[in-house]
C-alpha cells in the first residue's frame, strides 16, 4: 500500500507582472502545510514538484518547515496548463479587471474542455494524459508528496471518481492554496480518499487563487 499526497502550491502573485512568484501569504501557507503534515506524522519517502517557480518554492518552504530530509525531484508533467492569452489579461489593477479576467477565464476554460483549442494551446486530452502518467509514476509503495497546481489535482480527482470533464469544471474553482489531496495505491489500483483538505489554514489564511 502506498499513497500520493497532492499539495497545491501557495498563493501566487495574481494581478502582477510575475504571477509565478509566491505572494507573502503563499509563502506563509507553504510553511503551514509542511509543519502540519510533519506534526501529523507524515514523512514522505520522496518529494516531487512541477517545474513552475510557485511549485518549487512551495516545496522548498514546506520541506524547511517540516524538517524533512528526503529526495526531491522535478517532474514538469505536474505543471499547470496555461490558457493562451491569460498572462496578458491578468492586469487586475484596471477598473473591474479581476471580474473581467474571471469571466474571460471561465469562458476560455469551457471552450478548452469542449476541445475548441486556440492555435498552440495544449489540448485537454494532452494535459490529462501527461498528468495521469505522472500520477502513475508517483504511485507505488511508500509516500510520495507532489507539489503541483489546481488543474492537475482537479484532473486526478475527477478521473478517479469517473466524473470526467463536468467534475473537473466543478472541482477546479474550489481548490484551496496548499490544500492536500490523498490518493491511495493498492491492490484495487488508485483510490481518492480525500480531496482539498486545508485544516492547517484559518479562514483568513484560505485563498483560492
Amino acid at each position: 500500500m502506498g499513497q500520493v499526497l497532492l499539495v497545491r502550491h501557495g498563493q501566487a502573485s495574481f494581478g502582477t507582472s510575475d504571477y509565478d512568484r509566491l505572494s507573502t501569504t503563499g509563502e506563509h501557507q507553504a510553511g503551514l502545510v509542511g509543519a502540519a503534515l510533519a506534526a501529523s506524522g507524515v514523512v514522505p519517502d520522496r518529494i516531487v514538484h512541477g517545474g513552475l517557480r510557485r511549485q518549487r518554492d512551495t516545496a522548498a518552504l514546506a520541506i524547511a518547515a517540516a524538517g524533512w530530509d528526503v529526495p526531491v525531484a522535478v517532474d514538469e508533467r505536474w505543471d499547470e496548463f496555461e490558457l493562451i492569452g491569460s498572462a496578458e489579461r491578468m492586469d487586475t489593477t484596471a477598473p473591474d479587471g479581476a471580474r473581467l479576467f474571471q469571466t474571460w477565464y471561465e469562458e476560455a476554460t469551457d471552450r478548452w474542455l469542449a476541445g475548441d483549442d486556440e492555435p498552440g494551446q495544449e489540448s485537454r486530452d494532452a494535459f490529462e494524459s501527461r498528468v495521469l502518467a505522472a500520477l502513475a509514476d508517483a504511485s507505488g509503495s511508500g509516500t510520495t508528496l507532489v507539489v503541483t497546481s489546481g488543474g492537475p489535482i482537479a484532473t486526478v480527482a475527477a478521473h478517479l471518481v469517473d466524473g470526467g470533464r463536468p467534475a473537473y469544471r466543478k472541482l477546479m474553482p474550489a481548490m484551496v492554496n496548499t490544500s492536500v489531496t490523498t490518493v491511495l495505491s493498492g491492490r484495487r489500483g488508485l483510490t481518492l480518499v480525500s480531496w482539498n483538505t486545508h485544516v492547517h489554514l484559518t479562514r483568513e489564511q484560505t485563498t483560492y487563487r
